[in-house]
């Protein structure tokens, strides 16, 4: 006999407590055997899993023997990030496709290689007859990163070499992917925003002489119209978001699912999966709500005193979710700075400017040199604490007009180039699964007969 809805609730709702009853496993235990809890040590540092010669991080130097924290180093194959940016701005050029190059093939590209490296980008950039209808807009969904993941997933249909692992064919859907993940994200919102907000649907096709930046933007809006810094700050972030260091969430995803040698549409589908989490790829979507939150109870913004306030009932506990974060403040890597958030942040005043929203930027500015006194103050901490790129992502992207439902698939238009150029190392390099040792607790148990239960 079939239960009900209420029954069925009912029932889960009651095992939901027995399930984290005998799930839970006491804290001590990973202390005294020596587990480190995500992967990382009690310093914060992540626990050594492989090697890399894609991107670096350096939060800290030697002196006089002992390990102090530095302002915050990222070096895309050797380069540092600060370099690259000024090397493209200078040239008043777009750096998504420059730095797409260089990640995966390991040297900047010269002229030739270049504009060959664009007609390649452009060429991949469509997608399968009746896609977008069959796939993309049918079954919409507010969550965009699930829409991504399915439209990832369908593209397997459509190859006839999905599982062939060879460099060649693995490049060739890579390169893919990197064209085509903004078609499908762009047109998996604009199905939500008219199936289910009752909006007007229209899909434009991408340019093949814009730049991935300008075709988000021409995309996204219905008159197809951007400014020339808007489509330049929105270069940067991708830049800032494509790669960084190989040990976080969506990129160790990438290098466990590869060693695995599944195909390259399951390996992308795994990675999205991991970046949509709000500890991940969702952060900025997190500051965005907390900054409104923060306007809606603070009657003064400008009241240096009052914004302090606000800061500590976060971290007490007592505004916006109650989880006691300042988001967009700290980093599992970085101390003293972000170089990702000190680059940002001059391109994000510019287009405060041009936007006028001056008042929004020196808000955000104020509470970025507040909270980590605040943090200081109230909380023991291992290490410096400094605002971090998702503490101006989310606001270049309100400025930009880019909804909150795609915040999270902007991230992962750019750290498809990331993943790719782990997942070509991965399969390069090494040929066994990874396989990590979880060690039981649990005690033995005798066998009880049913009828003695």
């Amino acid at each position: 006999m079939s239960k009900t809805r209420e029954e069925m609730n009912e029932y889960i709702n009651h095992q939901a407590v027995v399930c984290q009853n005998n799930c839970e496993i006491d804290k001590e235990l990973y202390t005294e055997l020596g587990v480190k809890r995500g992967l990382r040590d009690v310093d914060g540092v992540g626990v050594l899993a492989g090697l890399t010669n894609i991107s670096c991080i350096q939060s800290s130097k030697m002196e006089d023997g002992k390990k102090v924290p530095c302002d915050g180093r990222l070096f895309y194959r050797g380069y540092d990030i600060y370099n690259l940016v000024n090397g493209f701005m200078k040239r008043n050029e777009y750096g998504f496709e420059e730095i797409t190059y260089l990640l995966l093939f390991g040297k900047l590209p010269d002229r030739k290689q270049m504009e060959e490296f664009r007609e390649i980008l452009a060429s991949s950039m469509t997608l399968p007859k009746n896609f977008a209808r069959d796939v993309i807009l049918k079954a919409p969904s507010k969550d965009i990163m699930n829409t991504l993941t399915k439209s990832v997933l369908t593209l397997a249909s459509y190859d006839d070499n999905t599982a062939d692992i060879s460099m060649e064919n693995v490049l060739r859907q890579c390169l893919m992917l990197i064209s085509v993940f903004p078609m499908m994200a762009v047109y998996g919102y604009h199905g939500y925003n008219h199936y289910i907000n009752d909006d007007s649907l229209y899909i434009h096709r991408p340019d093949v002489n814009c730049s991935m930046a300008e075709n988000i933007l021409r995309m996204l809006r219905p008159d197809k119209s951007y400014t020339e810094l808007e489509a330049k700050v929105l270069d940067i972030a991708l830049v800032l978001h494509m790669e960084h260091g190989g040990g976080n969430n969506s990129t160790f995803t990438t290098h466990v699912v590869t060693s695995a040698g599944s195909d390259t549409y399951s390996v992308t589908a795994a990675a999205l999966s991991s970046l949509k989490g709000p500890k991940h790829g969702g952060a900025n979507i997190k500051v965005v709500e907390m900054m409104q939150d923060l306007r809606a109870n603070v009657e003064d913004t400008e009241d240096e005193a009052q914004v302090e306030e606000y800061l500590k009932k976060l971290l007490h506990k007592e505004a916006f979710d109650r989880k006691g974060l300042i988001y967009g403040m700290g980093h599992a890597v970085y101390s003293i700075s972000d170089p990702r958030a000190q680059i940002f942040k001059g391109f994000v005043e510019k287009l405060a400017v041009a936007k006028g929203r001056e008042k929004d930027f020196e808000l955000y500015s104020k509470i970025e040199t507040l909270a980590p006194k605040v943090i200081a103050e109230e909380r023991r901490i291992y290490k410096g604490v400094s605002a971090n790129v998702d503490f101006y992502s989310g606001f270049v992207y309100s400025m930009l007009d880019i909804p909150l439902e795609l915040f999270t698939p902007i991230f992962a238009m750019a750290r498809i180039v990331g993943w790719s150029a782990h997942r070509l190392e991965e399969l390069t390099n090494v040929d066994k699964i990874m396989r990590p040792a979880y060690q039981s607790i649990a005690d033995e148990k005798e066998y009880i007969a049913m009828e003695e239960r």
